[in-house]
């Protein structure tokens, strides 16, 4: 494993998408449990894109303009799902919400999850990403991708718990001003709305 795929995969995780934005919200409405469920949840929503680009589904993604709007819309859909339940005041900062509930532990590791695996940018950008750094004389190329996956999956689990932690933290200090709770749901609700248009502009 050489030092230039640690560094570039570090870079790709260290900058905010939909994950980040998700991550950070939920540590800031819910707290820190339910942060480490947001960070589960949008890790493992990043397996099948490794294991498309892995098995060459991600090849199929990336050449059947059916497949992949048809994945995009429901990614877009679902992202704006988020937006409004986010203004509404039931999304990831949904203060009412039980926050030591198993239950809601695992709804919102879910919603990570759906994230993640509704984006089909995800297991495009595996394919294009993860064969760069096998060597051509790799004895087991499958092997050595899936071993690089485990890897980003695992930086991705450090990076996103250090954003949802730190955010829990800020949240205990600002949940007390409704003034700047509603603001901050606008603008989470405005990133997930944004994240869902880029999206629906994407091409393969």
């Amino acid at each position: 494993m050489s030092l230039e795929f640690l560094i570039t995969a570090l870079i790709v995780v260290l900058v905010p998408g939909t994950g980040v934005v998700y991550t950070v919200a939920v540590g800031l409405g819910k707290g820190r449990k339910a942060s480490v469920a947001a960070t589960l949840g949008c890790t493992l929503g990043i397996v099948p894109a490794i294991l498309a680009s892995v098995v060459g589904l991600a090849a199929l993604l990336h050449t059947s303009a059916l497949i992949f709007q048809a994945v995009k819309y429901a990614g877009v859909a679902y992202l704006l799902y988020l937006a409004w339940k986010t203004l509404n005041d039931s999304g990831p900062l949904d203060l009412k919400a039980d926050k030591g509930a198993r239950r809601s532990f695992l709804a919102t590791a879910r919603t990570g999850f759906l994230i993640n695996i509704l984006n089909p940018k995800l297991s495009v950008f595996f394919l294009a990403f993860l064969p760069q750094f096998v060597s051509p004389s790799a004895a087991n190329p499958t092997l050595d991708m899936l071993l690089l996956g485990g890897v980003f999956m695992a930086m991705t689990f450090v990076v996103f718990l250090g954003y949802g932690l730190f955010a829990s933290l800020v949240g205990e200090r600002v949940l007390k001003s409704d003034r700047v709770m509603t603001w901050m749901r606008r603008t989470i609700a405005a990133a997930f709305a944004g994240f869902g248009l880029r999206l629906a502009l994407a091409d393969r």
